[in-house]
């Protein structure tokens, strides 16, 4: 990778903030309610505290080897015959879920916005926001994180301030009636989506980020402000629609914010969702490609990832229309699938590569 390709700390907890909400905003209130029920924001809030352990073994890693990306730590610890391999599975897994989060994309602006669109089209669009931002690199990207945080900040507290009136306390009683099996299972799923993915992270920290030590307090404070977005997100879904309403929905959030209504003036504002969920999911996304994309680089030592970018984004759009043939198997990928896949990446994997390098005495 170019080495003048660095960011500031700002930057990184920006980055940080939005990639972590990513696509949870829209889509995790039903799944945890369903599982949690009245308890679902419990669950989140236990989720995020256990996410700083997480980030606490991410930034042990990263500062074991503070000169290498992700890719490169694999590699050198584990060897180049092992290491090639297990960082080629890595990359698999991060070009899948760029791939994955484009089929998101294109569902919901079916479903929700324009049901006679066919998903392509928004795919399409999407990928060529992605696309356009790989070739400028990861300064520019940075740049457009910092110019969408203040954007998004100022639609949520606009969304917190209007769906506020329509609250009914009586819907989160009875508290901690939930059965201790689904309760921790909620839990588990909630980190799974919300600071798992956050391994991807390593491939810009810290070595890309021009201070180390308040990057690390960046890397802590971009998690806690989303997971803060996400707990009172899942608390409003549960507080306003109620447990079987935020259930029985494929997007809460977004029948949420159709229910403001300010005199007769005032209505059909849920775009104000839509808004929010675009600018994470694109930064989200875009972290994704670039893993995968910064992977292959570096594995097979190529000098320019640039030459990489339009053959590989072509496969992730080809891709995205086949990784799931339906709402049903990206229903059962997601409650069945992708807990252990993710858990294998973001929680075996950099414990292995420690105890390995430990033993190793690898620096």
């Amino acid at each position: 990778m170019n080495s003048k390709q660095i960011i500031s700390t700002r930057q990184f907890t920006i980055i940080t903030f939005l990639y972590s909400i990513g696509t949870s905003i829209l889509i995790i209130p039903a799944y945890l309610a369903n599982l949690a029920k009245q308890d679902a924001w419990l669950a989140a809030t236990i989720g995020v505290l256990l996410s700083l352990l997480l980030v606490m073994l991410f930034i042990t890693l990263a500062n074991t080897f503070p000169q290498h990306s992700l890719i490169e730590i694999i590699v050198k610890v584990l060897g180049k015959w092992l290491g090639t391999f297990i960082a080629t599975l890595f990359i698999v897994f991060s070009f899948l879920n760029s791939a994955g989060v484009l089929y998101y994309i294109g569902i919901f602006m079916q479903i929700v916005i324009m049901p006679e669109t066919p998903i392509i089209a928004f795919v399409l669009l999407f990928a060529l926001i992605i696309i356009m931002a790989s070739y400028l690199g990861l300064e520019t990207f940075a740049r457009s994180a910092e110019i969408f945080f203040p954007m998004f900040l100022l639609l949520f507290f606009f969304f917190i301030i209007f769906i506020t009136p329509d609250i009914q306390f009586e819907n989160v009683r009875p508290v901690l009636d939930t059965a201790p099996r689904p309760f921790i299972a909620s839990i588990l799923y909630f980190m799974s989506i919300f600071s798992f993915p956050a391994i991807m992270l390593l491939m810009i920290f810290p070595y890309t980020v021009n201070k180390n030590k308040s990057a690390q307090k960046g890397f802590y404070l971009g998690l806690l402000l989303a997971g803060a977005v996400l707990i009172l997100i899942i608390a409003l879904c549960i507080l306003v629609l109620g447990t079987i309403n935020t259930t029985s929905q494929n997007y809460p959030t977004y029948t949420l914010a159709q229910r403001i209504s300010i005199g007769d003036f005032f209505q059909r504002i849920e775009v104000i969702i839509t808004f929010m969920w675009i600018i994470t999911i694109y930064i989200r996304t875009f972290i994704y490609f670039y893993t995968a994309l910064i992977g292959l680089q570096q594995v097979f030592h190529i000098k320019d990832e640039k030459p990489l970018i339009l053959p590989l984004s072509l496969l992730l759009i080809g891709i995205s229309q086949i990784i799931h043939p339906n709402g049903t198997h990206s229903y059962i990928y997601d409650k069945g699938v992708w807990l252990p896949y993710s858990a294998t990446f973001a929680i075996l994997l950099p414990i292995l590569l420690l105890l390995i390098a430990k033993i190793r005495r690898l620096k």
